[in-house]
């Protein structure tokens, strides 16, 4: 199993209140709610991206270097 299906793996092991939990506990003692919105925002992002390359509707990374020289 390679490093990222790994991962992927470790991460269905444990439920999203416990990936939330772990995040937050991760922020700085100062950190302030929208802190910990923006933080979760942005891992449910990267899930949901996970999810679309695992379903096959990732873009090859030759695609994406081709479409940023535009």
């Amino acid at each position: 199993m390679g490093k990222r299906a790994s991962s992927r793996a470790a991460r269905s092991a444990s439920t999203v209140k416990q990936r939330v939990l772990a995040a937050l506990e991760k922020l700085p003692a100062d950190a302030t709610f929208e802190d910990a919105i923006k933080r979760l925002v942005f891992l449910a992002k990267i899930d949901r991206g996970l999810a679309e390359v695992d379903n096959g509707k990732g873009i090859d990374h030759d695609e994406v270097k081709r479409r940023l020289v535009r």
